[in-house]
């Protein structure tokens, strides 16, 4: 008889554990759920946020290229030998450098940040040697200052 009332009383006392722990057990099972929900969400945000800012990247960096690449054939139609245009032109030539050395394809580089940067003073430098303003369109606003 000891042994059934101790059974009896090891089920009520588990029984009883499960009602008392069931708080503790719930709210463990939706931490994890919560948790494991949250990696996947956050992820697809991070990469819907990476790929906005990337395309804001490249969209600035071939804005540069572009704007150099055009200005640098149209300044060799003229009279190269004149200091000012041969001034102009290597400016346009190193701007250009750093625009081909520029680790898009590498977005972990520590020193992508400081390409950017060299690259928008280079950019500025070239403006002003020119003598001209961005426009205000939509390709040339993306271009940070």
């Amino acid at each position: 008889m000891a042994d059934a009332t101790e059974t009896s009383e090891g089920k009520s006392d588990d029984l009883f554990d499960a009602i008392v722990m069931a708080d503790e057990r719930f709210r463990s099972d939706g931490f994890h759920e919560g948790w494991s929900l949250g990696e996947v969400q956050g992820l697809r945000e991070g990469k819907h946020l990476g790929l906005i800012e990337g395309a804001k990247l490249a969209s600035e960096v071939s804005y540069c290229h572009g704007f150099a690449a055009t200005w640098k054939a149209l300044l060799q139609l003229g009279n190269t030998e004149d200091p000012k245009i041969s001034r102009r032109l290597k400016v346009l030539d190193s701007l250009l450098i750093m625009i081909c050395n520029f680790p898009l394809h590498d977005a972990a580089n520590p020193l992508l940040q400081d390409h950017l940067e060299k690259i928008r003073g280079k950019f500025k430098q070239v403006c002003s040697l020119l003598g001209i303003q961005p426009s205000d369109d939509t390709a040339a606003s993306s271009v940070a200052f």
